[in-house]
């Protein structure tokens, strides 16, 4: 996928989302995921490669708990400025509804074997239709595999925890978000709003 798929889902002069330019980080690779209210909550999950952000989207949210095998839907590719993008997408916007960054940081493909760039080493999995990689965040730690589903829809991935010191069972991403949350209190106000057409 290129960001001229992104490019052509967005209307720049009602969206503050950046516009689609490749850019590249000057040393590791960077992941984001994003907290997104959009017609239903989800996390978009965006790992760095050729200059652009991979996006899944992750209806329950990723999880360190190696039971859960996420589902993942793999969608456009996002530029690399989306990285620190918050705040609302207009009505009508594709995506439309409130988005904040929920966790960021480096990361790198698990296998440390092998004779290509760390790059170079992801986007051939990526290919293969199974990644590995170790996450840095602040929440998100240790290794995960994202793993194509076959004979699904071609976009189907499951984001799934490896066991290793950083698994923890039932994990939720929905505990400990703060109330004062702009993704939080848009759920909130979109929550009263339908109650009061009732």
């Amino acid at each position: 996928m290129a960001l001229k798929d992104y490019n052509e889902k967005r209307k720049f002069d009602e969206t503050s989302e950046p516009e689609g330019k490749t850019k590249k980080s000057k040393d590791k690779l960077i992941f984001v995921i994003q907290r997104h209210a959009a017609s239903r909550l989800h996390y978009d999950f965006r790992l760095e490669m050729e200059g652009v952000l991979k996006s899944w989207a992750v209806p329950k949210g990723p999880s360190l708990d190696p039971k859960d095998k996420r589902l993942a839907m793999e969608v456009e590719d996002h530029p690399y400025d989306y990285k620190d993008f918050e705040g609302n997408i207009p009505e009508g916007n594709y995506g439309a509804g409130q988005v904040e960054v929920w966790d960021s940081g480096t990361y790198e493909p698990l296998d440390d074997t092998s004779k290509l760039s760390d790059e170079k080493e992801l986007l051939k999995e990526l290919k293969a239709g199974s990644l590995k990689f170790i996450l840095h965040g602040k929440k998100l730690k240790g290794e995960f595999a994202l793993v194509k589903m076959k004979n699904a829809e071609n976009n189907a991935w499951l984001l799934i925890k490896h066991k290793d010191e950083f698994a923890e069972e039932n994990y939720d991403a929905e505990e400990n978000i703060s109330p004062k949350s702009l993704v939080t209190q848009f759920l909130e106000e979109k929550k009263s709003l339908k109650n009061s057409k009732k």
